[in-house]
């Protein structure tokens, strides 16, 4: 197991591998962590901070919380985490960390996962301004999969100055031409 700050939460890796072996959850070791599965789909990971270890509950947002453990990190829809700060708690919680893990088993068993909206992202004015003066790049660009638009999208999006903006969409006019994505190389 090849994880960050491994050796500041050894006990507490310890104490949660133990819970997790008292559930009929397959080890994997996923993104170097210790990934737990049902079936081949993902369940729950161990997830080091440096301020605490954290159980990941991969469709986190569908479980029940009764005891309010389970925080989302950032913009994420579907993961939600159960956060410890050591083995003391780990041990108080184990009733509800096998609670919460039954739940998260009786999703993947039944196949549930959260429906992800993509997020959007606004077609910049200098893209506007670009389509209207070549309209066979709109049409190009219309024809792109929602996902290789958005990849562009967030390219040109990223830009703070319009010029950045103006330089990075003159530059993808040929990819977008050739139907790819930002990232897609010929």
């Amino acid at each position: 197991m090849e994880m960050a700050y491994r050796d500041r939460w050894r006990h507490e890796v310890s104490a949660l591998r133990a819970i997790l072996g008292e559930v009929s959850l397959v080890e994997e070791t996923k993104w170097g962590k210790p990934c737990y599965t049902l079936d081949g789909t993902n369940v729950v990971i161990l997830q080091p901070f440096k301020e605490s270890i954290a159980l990941g509950f991969f469709q986190g947002a569908l479980m029940k919380d009764p005891k309010k453990l389970l925080v989302q990190l950032g913009e994420t829809q579907a993961a939600r985490m159960m956060r410890f700060t050591s083995a003391a708690e780990i041990d108080k919680k184990r009733a509800a960390i096998k609670s919460y893990l039954r739940d998260a088993m009786t999703i993947a068993k039944a196949g549930l996962k959260v429906e992800s909206k993509p997020k959007d992202f606004p077609v910049p004015d200098e893209l506007k301004a670009k389509f209207r003066a070549d309209p066979a790049l709109k049409k190009a660009f219309d024809a792109l999969t929602p996902g290789r638009q958005r990849s562009h999208l967030f390219h040109f999006g990223e830009a703070k100055q319009s010029a950045t903006r103006t330089a990075r969409i003159e530059k993808a006019v040929p990819v977008i031409l050739a139907g790819r994505g930002h990232l897609e190389r010929p």
